[in-house]
């Protein structure tokens, strides 16, 4: 089976805002790096997004070690936050409503397809990574600022 490293930042400006979302895909000594944003968003939105794209860009299940900055995707993942809400009808054991329903219902739909692989969860701070054999990084200036930035031209426009 295929391991892939999935790294993963979302930002946004003002929150709601503008925002944009950065993946980096490594596979046997090869990157691909996709992003992507919106217009009105928010911070935990693009982290999610950051993770979907990331996961739907595999073509077959694969064992994924992917790294996130985000406390909020990370805990709702390996400590089965998500899983929980979804089997509760999207209620938090606060009785609350789980936000960002739709982007959970989907990660977790992806996630499932890599079921019989290894899923690894790695938190890391500030979105700082460092790949085995590549400079570090921070995705939001590499990858997820260039989506953040265009979309907040574009809300300066209408």
């Amino acid at each position: 089976m295929k391991k892939v490293e999935i790294y993963t930042d979302g930002a946004c400006s003002g929150n709601p805002g503008a925002g944009g979302w950065g993946t980096i895909l490594v596979y046997n000594g090869h990157e691909k790096e996709l992003s992507g944003g919106e217009a009105n968003t928010t911070n935990n939105r693009m982290e999610m997004m950051a993770v979907i794209e990331g996961l739907k860009a595999l073509k077959e299940p694969c064992e994924v070690v992917l790294t996130s900055d985000s406390q909020y995707v990370c805990n709702a993942i390996t400590k089965g936050w998500a899983k929980s809400w979804k089997k509760n009808n999207w209620i938090k054991s606060d009785k609350s409503q789980a936000k960002n329903a739709d982007l959970w219902e989907e990660m977790l739909k992806l996630l499932a397809i890599h079921k019989d692989a290894s899923v690894q969860i790695e938190s890391v701070l500030n979105g700082l990574f460092l790949l085995e054999g590549f400079p570090s990084r921070h995705l939001p200036p590499v990858v997820a600022s260039p989506s953040l930035n265009h979309h907040q031209q574009v809300c300066c426009l209408t």
